[in-house]
């Protein structure tokens, strides 16, 4: 029987020296027969086949994971089978069940082992670890020494503990927030200083600062020429490529209005000088320094908004997780201030915030910055997520930035659709191709050498004309006399018509008020009749009351 061992410097290969006893033996017995006393007895039936040592602390992580788990690695699966063939049909030991079940999976031929007796063997196996492992002979291939172990085991123990935990060194985005923050602290102060610098300096020289505008080559020419005079015999070509703008300072350092000042005072605006050139050379340090930190913090990130943008998105968030965990729309961080002045001032609110500066918006026209920057923010929502949650490849490799190279391709595919009208064909659309609507424009519409001319021969016609009106016109071509005759008759007739119109109407005019008066004259003998018997009917009231009396 074969017992395989893992171990934080490799796998390790015992046989059972006396397997007839070992099988005889109970399994309570086991530990307290062979372990118990001193590694003597352990000596005895165990016997060490060999050892496979792992190449690096990074070969023995994924090992270990895999055994963890329950699968088989590729080193172990090529150990298993190299030894297997030199002892023939022999039984394999395995500590883990979830082992046994893979390896019988994985490894044709082989007998895995895996109960209470085993369990007791790996017991006695790791208490006498070092002593049935570790050899003082250093040629001795199948051990390892006592010092190499304990270090591995160190090792190994802290990269399991980052691995169970999703630790990673480099994931810590602290880093990241410090440098931006310094990065950001560098460009005030070397822009001060470059300014008190051509302030101070501009008193001797000030028409170098209108020849020579960048900060730092005006600092080198301080610190090389130092006094006005001292530029006609001095070579510029170190610190100025264009032959003509040497030619230039030269020139104007002879026919300067400037004043004259003392060696002191061009020690200081040297020195301060240097301090310029020095902070200049350590930004550009810590910027490479920020680039190599957001290629293994955010590479998704990194690829749609670039380092700088990026990183200020990340301390802005606070961390990479809380960045994570914003919506796409909260990407569009920095606009607080503008955002809180235009509801107070009661004004649109703003669209951009610090992905504004990122290259992908500075390439769309002014009109297309907000469609643009929103775009580019549901693709980074997407690609921060991928950095912050995905889990960092046990072998060293870098992390799959296929996310962020296809949101950049549809970000710019986006972009071109905005700019042309037309849709460009990305991997995710399948080759396909669209064009956008025109809007519709009369002027284009007439003027265009592509619109097709209407087809009158199509068209159903109905014939409304008089049979005299075509003889006339079968008669030939009409002379303007008849065609003036033809037009006056129009007229009379016209006319006739109207009169006759006219003459209906006022008839039926005077119909309708005849009736009315014949009718207004029978209500008013009607209302007389009544009157007249109110009259009688009062008299006789009245003659009866005469006689009464």
């Amino acid at each position: 029987m074969l017992v395989l061992f893992e171990t934080p410097a490799g796998y390790s290969l015992f046989k059972v020296a006396d397997e007839k006893k070992f099988q005889k033996t109970d399994a309570d017995d086991l530990f307290d027969k062979y372990f118990s006393s001193d590694v003597t007895k352990a000596k005895k039936i165990l016997e060490p086949v060999s050892f496979e040592p792992f190449q690096d602390t990074a070969d023995a992580v994924v090992a270990m994971t895999a055994c963890i788990e329950g699968k088989v690695s590729a080193s172990l699966k090529k150990f298993l089978k190299k030894k297997l063939k030199q002892h023939g049909d022999a039984v394999l030991a395995v500590a883990d069940k979830g082992m046994a079940t893979s390896l019988k999976e994985n490894v044709k031929n082989i007998q895995v082992v895996h109960n209470d007796k085993t369990q007791e063997l790996f017991r006695g196996i790791r208490t006498y670890m070092e002593e049935l492992l570790c050899s003082d002979d250093s040629t001795d291939k199948n051990g390892v020494s006592k010092d190499d172990l304990r270090a591995m085991q160190l090792g190994l123990s802290h990269s399991l503990g980052r691995y169970k935990l999703k630790f990673s060194a480099d994931k810590v985005d602290t880093m990241v927030i410090q440098a931006v923050g310094l990065l950001d602290e560098l460009d005030k102060e070397i822009n001060t200083y470059a300014m008190r610098v051509k302030e101070w300096y501009g008193w001797h020289f000030p028409e170098l600062q209108a020849l020579v505008s960048d900060n730092v080559h005006y600092s080198k020419l301080v610190l090389k020429c130092g006094l006005r005079p001292q530029f006609k015999n001095t070579d510029l070509s170190s610190i100025l490529e264009d032959e003509s703008q040497q030619n230039t300072v030269k020139e104007a350092a002879e026919i300067s209005m400037g004043t004259e000042i003392a060696d002191v005072d061009v020690i200081h605006i040297q020195s301060l000088a240097e301090q310029v050139l020095s902070m200049t050379e350590y930004r550009a340090q810590l910027f490479d320094y920020l680039k190599n930190r957001m290629n293994a913090i955010a590479p998704n990130l990194t690829i749609l908004v670039g380092e700088l943008v990026g990183a200020r998105l990340i301390s802005h968030a606070g961390s990479l997780m809380n960045l994570a965990k914003q919506p796409a729309s909260t990407s569009n961080f920095g606009c607080e201030k503008a955002l809180f002045r235009a509801l107070k001032t009661k004004h649109d609110t703003p669209k951009y915030g610090l992905i504004y500066h990122a290259s992908l918006i500075g390439q769309a026209p002014p009109k297309h910055k907000g469609k643009i920057s929103r775009v580019l923010a549901a693709k980074c929502a997407l690609a921060i997520r991928v950095d912050a949650l995905s889990d960092d490849p046990l072998d060293g490799s870098p992390l799959d930035t296929t996310i962020g190279f296809e949101g950049r391709a549809k970000v710019e595919a986006r972009l071109r659709q905005l700019e042309g009208g037309g849709v460009a064909t990305t991997p995710s659309s399948g080759g396909m191709t669209a064009k956008k609507t025109a809007r519709y424009d009369p002027v284009a519409a007439k003027t265009g050498a592509s619109a097709s001319n209407y087809n009158d021969a199509s068209d159903m016609v109905l014939d409304t004309k008089n049979s005299d009106d075509e003889a006339e016109e079968t008669n030939g071509d009409k002379t303007p006399k008849d065609k003036k005759k033809k037009a006056k008759k129009e007229k009379k007739s016209s006319e006739k018509k109207k009169s006759k119109k006219r003459k209906a109407d006022d008839d039926d005019d005077d119909s309708d008020e005849k009736g009315e008066n014949g009718d207004n004259k029978a209500d008013s003998e009607d209302e007389a009749a009544r009157k007249a018997a109110k009259k009688a009917a009062k008299k006789a009231k009245k003659e009866k009351r005469k006689s009464k009396e």
